[in-house]
Formats: structure tokens, sequence, C-alpha cells
């Protein structure tokens, strides 16, 4: 019976073998300890401060921010609204707008 080795875990973030002395268990995969880390704020993460999304981590808190409910009342604090669209979490569509929406009256000529 021939030799085979042992199939080679890769980290999801880097691409690289992980071997069992640096691996991290999260999100389903294994990972590198420094590879294991929020894909915004880039803190470190464990097992149990770990959001998934589409094969990205997050730390709860930026996981929220970037994919949870928006507008009054979810999370703005003190009741405040915010008109914050969440572009600097890499947010490109929203409804929120400051503007009024007003429609031009019918031109009668």
């Amino acid at each position: 019976m021939p030799f085979k080795a042992p199939e080679v875990v890769r980290c999801p973030k880097c691409s690289k073998a992980v071997y069992a002395a640096e691996e991290v268990l999260g999100a389903g995969q294994k990972w590198h300890k420094m590879c294991f880390s929020c894909g915004l704020c880039k803190k470190m993460l464990e097992s149990t401060t770990v959001a998934e999304h589409e094969g990205q981590v997050f730390c709860k808190q930026c996981y929220g921010r970037k994919f949870g409910p928006k507008g009054y009342g979810f999370g703005g604090g003190a009741g405040c609204l915010s008109m914050d669209s969440g572009a600097h979490l890499g947010n490109k569509e929203t409804a929120m707008t400051n503007k009024p929406n007003y429609q031009a009256p019918p031109n009668s000529s």
C-alpha cells in the first residue's frame, strides 16, 4: 500500500497551508490565528465573537453595522436618527436621503 500524504488545509484568507499548531476553527473552516480577524476593523476574532457573511468574517459589532437593520430605533443610541448611509462600511445602495422628494408641477402651456 503506497504512502498517501494527508490533505493540506488552506486558510480562506491567505490561501497558505494551515498547520495544527497555528489553526483556529471558525465559520466552519480552519484559519491562521493572525488571519482570523474582522474584515472591517481588523480586530482579532474568537469562535464566540465571529459572524460570517458570504465567506467573510466580521466581529459582531461590525456585522450588525454592515448587515443589520437600519433606520430609526436600530442602534442609533439615545433615540437619535442617523443619516449615515454606511458608505465607510462598503454599503453602496441606500434609500436614505435628506433631500425632499417633490415632484415638479405639470407644465400647462
